[in-house]
């Protein structure tokens, strides 16, 4: 392990530095976070949140376009309130997730809802409170979303997702555009089903929307994805279908490990020189977001507890688990992890686990350390996918979570106790 620790800002943290021997976020000392809080802790940048959504803001500069915040990245209501204070609408994929929208003070308008499987009483919901588009994923959705809109008196703004058969070459459980996915419509069939929607008394077609995965790294896929959607576009208005804007979805990577995505206004400039290229430069655009705005935001703070040393692996025994971050259980996904005070000497390597009964609880393996029980270890690139896939298995309660905004931290979620966990649930007789 590297010990010289005394520089600026960690590679992939421009907000996470080390001062001295004090692991900072923006200007607070994140010990001093996981003393007052204990661990884990989940702490965001909201300087990161925003440094992030600026490149995508540089990217679309003189555009008609409007970012969607992804939210089932990072749902937490001050993160949601970060963003719509930025100007930006939501991707949503449920009714709990508009529910957390309208109580952060997002607009409604601004909101797309996305997902296989919404139901009636979750298309009543949006269409009552004028979401802006519902992202339709097949051919039955759009009649049932028909029969509930002309039930309340009201049309329903739709979006086609269409599926472009296109591998975004990243983790198999991650990527939505391939023919194999449950996801979108068939490309070959999206004239189709296009003209189909627009015969629908309870529709107004609006758009169309591709997203072919996640963590995506490499341009290739993105431009490919945009050639046939394109493709697609001149086709449907062909047959008589207009479409107002053009959804190209989220999916772009961040840096875990030595990973190199593009940045977001780089992205965009080579994909909106290939609309310019087409005649479409000046097509509303939407796009939706989530791990590249929040992953790198985030840090879990964990204590170690336990070393155990064992013949064939080390173990460092933290208190963080697979409940609080699924990622590596789930995807066998790779997160840094660092001390808040580095220690001097010799480095083990160890199996950093968490305590839950799973053999699957581990948040890293073969990592090399200078530690002891009593240490502070920040899992970096925590701010996506961990907290908002967070459960209480082995009834453990959820982390509290903490903001930080230059000097100022705000506890945003008060920790669960075991009470919370089953608050809800009744004895019988």
């Amino acid at each position: 392990m590297n010990t010289d620790l005394n520089a600026s800002a960690l590679p992939g943290q421009p907000f996470l530095a080390y001062q001295g021997s004090d692991l900072m976020i923006e200007g607070v000392r994140l010990a001093d976070l996981a003393q007052t809080h204990g661990t884990p802790l989940f702490v965001y940048s909201k300087a990161a949140m925003l440094s992030a959504l600026a490149a995508y803001q540089r990217g679309f500069a003189g555009r008609q376009a409007q970012i969607c915040y992804a939210m089932k990245a990072n749902s937490s209501l001050a993160v949601l309130q970060v963003f719509a204070n930025a100007g930006c609408g939501f991707d949503i994929v449920s009714g709990g997730e508009l529910a957390r929208v309208l109580a952060a003070g997002g607009d409604p308008a601004k909101v797309i809802f996305s997902g296989v499987g919404k139901t009636r009483a979750e298309m009543k919901q949006a269409l009552q409170v004028g979401i802006g588009c519902f992202n339709v994923e097949s051919e039955a959705e759009l009649d049932v979303l028909s029969d509930v809109a002309v039930s309340l008196g009201k049309q329903a703004p739709v979006s086609l997702r269409v599926n472009p058969n296109v591998d975004p070459k990243t983790h198999p459980y991650i990527s939505t555009g391939l023919k194999g996915n449950k996801f979108g419509i068939a490309h070959e069939r999206a004239v189709q089903v296009y003209q189909h929607a627009a015969s629908l008394p309870g529709l107004k077609v609006v758009g169309i929307d591709c997203h072919i995965g996640s963590q995506i790294t490499d341009t290739t896929p993105y431009l490919d994805a945009m050639d046939r959607i394109l493709d697609l576009v001149a086709a449907i208005e062909a047959a008589g279908v207009p479409i107002h804007h053009i959804d190209f979805g989220g999916g772009l990577g961040i840096n875990y490990n030595g990973d190199t995505p593009p940045e977001a206004d780089a992205l965009w400039a080579q994909l909106l020189a290939k609309m310019d290229a087409r005649g479409y430069g000046q097509r509303q655009l939407m796009i939706e977001p989530g791990r590249s705005l929040v992953g790198n935001a985030g840090v879990c703070l964990t204590e170690v507890m336990y070393i155990k040393p064992g013949e064939q692996k080390n173990f460092c025994i933290v208190d963080a688990a697979m409940n609080d971050l699924p990622r590596p259980a789930m995807y066998e996904a790779f997160h840094q992890i660092v001390p808040l005070s580095p220690r001097s000497g010799d480095a083990a390597t160890y199996d950093v686990v968490g305590p839950v009964c799973e053999s699957g609880d581990w948040i890293g393996r073969d990592r090399q350390l200078v530690v002891q029980a009593g240490d502070v270890l920040a899992v970096l690139s925590a701010g996506a996918y961990c907290m908002s896939m967070a459960s209480n298995y082995n009834t453990r309660g959820r982390a509290a979570e903490v903001l930080v905004d230059g000097e100022k931290a705000h506890l945003i979620r008060q920790r669960e106790s075991a009470f919370d966990t089953f608050a809800l649930e009744q004895l019988v007789g």
